[in-house]
């Protein structure tokens, strides 16, 4: 990253232990949505925007980019699965607890709730994964992309 764009991983580890140390309760529900990913604006100014953002089971991004803007995430608790366009082909990484991954401008990714994910204090697999993520420049817009049959990638596509 350059001189003038913050750490966004060194951000995201933060945010996600303030996270775990109860800091931002007064913003997450009193019950998770078990159908639906939730997501919460932690803060933002001209240069960074910070969400917590929740993952559930069988609930996908899309394979989508950040337009002009870089980003990071940090897993909270749970795990993540990030298919990412390398060019020629989709490839999966699984993030854990605690885990970071950053995505450069062009970065072509869809990401999910890995399938063996659980909750680490309680062991049960209905709670959501939880992730902090950050952007920056604040992220304005995401295209869209489909891997055509014949195994190239197509966008981005109207969303």
């Amino acid at each position: 990253m350059t001189e003038n764009v913050p750490d966004l991983l060194a951000l995201t580890a933060t945010e996600a232990a303030r996270v775990r140390a109860g800091e931002y309760s007064h913003l997450t529900p009193e019950s998770w949505p078990t159908d639906e990913r939730w997501a919460a604006r932690l803060w933002g100014d001209d240069e960074v925007d910070v969400w917590l953002i929740s993952w559930v089971p069988e609930r996908s991004t899309e394979l989508h980019d950040h337009a002009g803007s870089l980003g990071a995430l940090t897993v909270v608790d749970g795990a993540l699965s990030e298919l990412r366009w390398d060019g020629g082909a989709l490839r999966e990484r699984r993030i854990g607890p605690g885990g970071q991954a950053a995505f450069d401008r062009g970065w072509v990714h869809d990401v999910t709730r890995h399938a063996d994910a659980h909750d680490a204090a309680s062991g049960e697999t209905a709670t959501p994964t939880l992730s902090v993520h950050a952007y920056s420049p604040p992220l304005t817009a995401m295209s869209y992309y489909e891997v055509s049959p014949e195994g190239g990638c197509a966008g981005p596509a109207a969303k």
